[in-house]
């Protein structure tokens, strides 16, 4: 049956106080105040102590009023330390709740400045009576609930609620035609009625409009311009693919040149293609696990800049070698945050406008812990008018809560600026005219939980449960080396300096130390940990919340030991558990600790490392341990057990030379012999083939070719693939051998099709003599 959403937003009031149940003059009227709420519809829950409403007010967020007894606790009216701490609890989390202190009038007067800055109101039971007192909660309530909903949420809520006749689209008409049939019906019953009802067209007038930027949805990304500490905000609803687009076409045009960090989403491909521009690449670092780190600060200097310009042989001539924009990854996607006032001084002498995919960083305003390390830092008005113009595209479906698809554009506007009239032809380009209300409202929402105290604490709450998390690996890891055993570890430092400057292990840190001091995280300079070498200090940190796990197999110097388990057997024996990880790698996975992650959760996923340890170890048979692999791959798998398959595969990764081949085929840049648009060009026009791997060295690329994990480009459309026993042409043979050894493990390449074991990429067709000759006397008609 489906809940109307007054239903589900009934009014709600916790009443803290532990005389509730007592049969004494304060006990029986509270409890009649208690009676009398219920009477006027309000659920009242109850707690009887101070850790009672504690745990309430933080698992209870329907909670739209607090009752607090300031005499509670064994203190009561002598030192009043409960009722403060409840107090301070409750405006950590939420700092527009409406709180009522029942005091007596005798002691209203000695009531701290500090408590009565945290309440809102003061309750003397005995003087005023019970329907007095509940009238003025409610009343308080009622105005909380008015405030508590964003601009387009809130409106989005109250429209659905009129329930008027539509005449426009879409065609259900608010669900309604999904009743007509029995598929319907259950579409329905899934969604519920609430959902459909807020599916609208854009002939709404009262919600305003996406594409003008009007109404409740313009006000909404306003409030998000607050919240995020921008000039201006744009809600998005084809995710961070498209924000990344939005801006780049708003930017750059047909020749201009763009300073792309090869840690790139795709969609910085698309951007280039779509517009024209020339991408010039700048690349990243790399360490002894294959981690994706920082493009050195040395590499973005004017000189640097300059160079790499020079360098690009797309870059002739006729071509204004002036950047006019630069894109960079932060965070990346292993978690590693830049110093962005740094990136802004270095790249703001060669560029005017700055772009930050941040799709995986929409939180880090949020929290001190990453101060200057996000685009919009600091107060906006404090953006230096003279400085670079920055952008941020920030997925808020990925690690904040909303909806999939659901992003956020935002902009501070400094020299050279793309002003709103321009950027919103770009905008409306890639808009839907038919955009999905919940989507934004989720957007809206995101920025609401952020807003005041509930940012720091929730994302506070996300860093604890990960350091919690890392420090247990980092102990278990310990106790198992004491008896000289194996177990896995987490990429984070071994050692950290505590209070009295000597460096302890990670696990034998003071929690709270880990949680504020982004000191722990910094990739210090010599601190072998992270494989960084020559980093400058202070340039680049560790985002605490995205975890990777470390599984045996290679050395500090990127060698491969003796004996390793590769990381795609854990992920596989984790899934046959019901886990599933976000990234594997040849030794690491990614875990990301988002909102939504509780001890409970790392807690069993403990647990399911310990048992992956217990059957490794005794080679229990594949049968057992991975009976999907089995089922799919009998004739394969059907007589190993786990620990003999994850020896074989090591065995294949070393003499296949796999992190060999990957770490030197990142390392380098391809030939270019076409811009983006142009391959596009050809490849529309059906002017490509698809080749196989013993056949195409030297050939050029008609589509980007993007393994993943980590989903970074290897190639890009228009480059050289290289020689036959070229570092990039090898790093694919590697791949595609041990596809076909290992069925159920193959890669997932974007651009490589897999036919009966062999690799297919589409690559440009060789031109004919004739071809190329009147090519040439084109030119030089022109």
């Amino acid at each position: 049956m489906t809940l109307h959403a007054s239903q589900r937003l009934a009014m709600r009031a916790l009443v803290v106080n532990d005389d509730l149940h007592s049969d004494c003059v304060a006990g029986r009227a509270i409890r009649s105040l208690a009676d009398n709420l219920i009477a006027r519809g309000v659920n009242v829950v109850e707690a009887l102590s101070a850790n009672d409403a504690a745990l309430i007010s933080t698992a209870d967020s329907a909670i739209q009023c607090v009752i607090l007894d300031w005499d509670i606790g064994k203190g009561g009216k002598d030192d009043h330390k409960d009722a403060s701490k409840v107090l301070k609890q409750i405006r950590a989390r939420n700092s527009n709740v409406p709180i009522f202190l029942l005091a007596e009038r005798s002691r209203a007067s000695s009531i701290p400045l500090e408590a009565m800055q945290q309440a809102d109101d003061f309750i003397w039971l005995l003087d005023d009576t019970p329907d007095f007192i509940s009238g003025r909660i409610v009343a308080a309530m009622e105005r909380y609930r008015n405030q508590v909903l964003p601009p387009m949420f809130g409106a989005l809520a109250r429209f659905s609620r009129i329930y008027e006749y539509s005449w426009h689209t879409p065609g259900h008409t608010g669900g309604t035609a999904f009743l007509k049939h029995p598929a319907g019906r259950a579409f329905f019953e899934f969604f519920g009625e609430d959902l459909l009802r807020s599916d609208l067209s854009i002939s709404v007038g009262e919600l305003g409009s996406l594409l003008d930027h009007t109404g409740p949805i313009g006000e909404s990304e306003k409030y998000a311009a607050h919240v995020f500490g921008s000039h201006r905000s744009y809600h998005v609803t084809n995710g961070s693919s498209t924000s990344n687009r939005v801006i780049l076409m708003s930017s750059v045009t047909r020749d201009d040149i763009t300073l792309c960090d090869r840690n790139c989403h795709k969609s910085v491909e698309h951007a280039m293609t779509l517009s024209g521009a020339l991408p010039v690449w700048m690349i990243p670092s790399r360490n002894y696990l294959g981690i994706i780190g920082p493009i050195y600060p040395e590499r973005l200097t004017k000189a640097a800049i300059k160079k790499s310009i020079s360098d690009n042989p797309m870059v002739t001539g006729d071509i204004d070698p002036t950047p006019m924009h630069a894109i960079i990854t932060n965070s990346t996607y292993d978690g590693l945050c830049y110093n962005v006032t740094k990136v802004e001084k270095l790249l703001g002498q060669s560029v005017d406008r700055l772009h930050f995919d941040e799709a995986w960083y929409g939180y880090a305003r949020f929290n001190p812990i990453y101060k200057d390390r996000h685009a919009m830092h600091g107060d906006p008005k404090d953006h230096d008018p003279d400085g670079p113009t920055v952008f941020a595209t920030q997925s808020t479906h990925k690690l904040l809560a909303a909806l999939s698809q659901a992003s956020f554009i935002h902009i501070r506007d400094g020299r050279n600026p793309v002003e709103h009239h321009r950027f919103n032809e770009s905008f409306m380009m890639h808009a839907s005219t038919s955009p999905q209300y919940a989507i934004i409202a989720s957007n809206d929402v995101s920025s609401a939980m952020m807003d005041g105290p509930g940012g720091v604490t929730l994302t506070t709450e996300s860093i604890r449960e990960a350091v919690a998390f890392r420090q247990t690996i980092s102990r278990l890891n310990a106790e198992f080396g004491q008896k000289k055993e194996w177990f896995f570890n987490a990429w984070q430092p071994d050692k950290i300096k505590n209070g009295g400057g000597k460096k302890v292990a990670f696990h034998e840190v003071a929690e709270e130390k880990l949680v504020t001091d982004p000191s722990c995280w910094v990739l210090h300079p010599g601190d072998e940990w992270h494989g960084f070498h020559d980093l400058e200090d202070d340039y680049c940190m560790l985002d605490p919340i995205k975890v990777s796990v470390v599984t045996p197999g290679v050395g500090l110097d990127g060698k491969l030991a003796k004996s390793g388990i590769p990381a795609s057997v854990i992920t596989a024996y984790l899934d046959q558990q019901g886990i599933v990880v976000e990234k594997t790698t040849n030794f690491t996975i990614l875990f990301l600790f988002s909102m939504g992650i509780t001890q409970g959760k790392w807690g069993s996923l403990i647990n399911a490392f310990l048992d992956f340890k217990r059957d490794y170890d005794a080679n229990i048979p594949l049968n057992r341990a991975l009976p999907k692999l089995v089922k799919g791959n009998p004739g394969r798998y059907e007589n190993m057990g786990l620990k003999d398959l994850a020896d074989e595969m090591f065995e294949a990764m070393r003499t296949i030379k796999s992190v060999e081949f990957m770490s030197k085929a990142f390392s380098i840049l391809p030939k270019v012999e076409m811009s983006p648009v142009q391959t596009y060009e050809r490849l529309v026009k059906g002017d490509i083939e698809p080749v196989s791997l013993d056949k195409i060295a030297g050939r050029v690329m008609a589509t980007g070719v993007v393994p993943y994990p980590p989903g970074i480009p290897l190639l890009m459309p228009g480059e050289n693939i290289g020689p036959a026993d070229g570092p990039l042409l090898g790093y694919l043979k590697s791949l595609e051998t041990f596809d076909s050894q290992f069925p159920g493990f193959g890669h997932d390449t974007h651009g490589v099709e897999n036919i009966d074991g062999k690799y297919f990429i589409q690559c440009l067709k060789k031109e004919s003599s004739a071809s190329k000759s009147k090519a040439k006397s084109k030119s030089r008609k022109k």
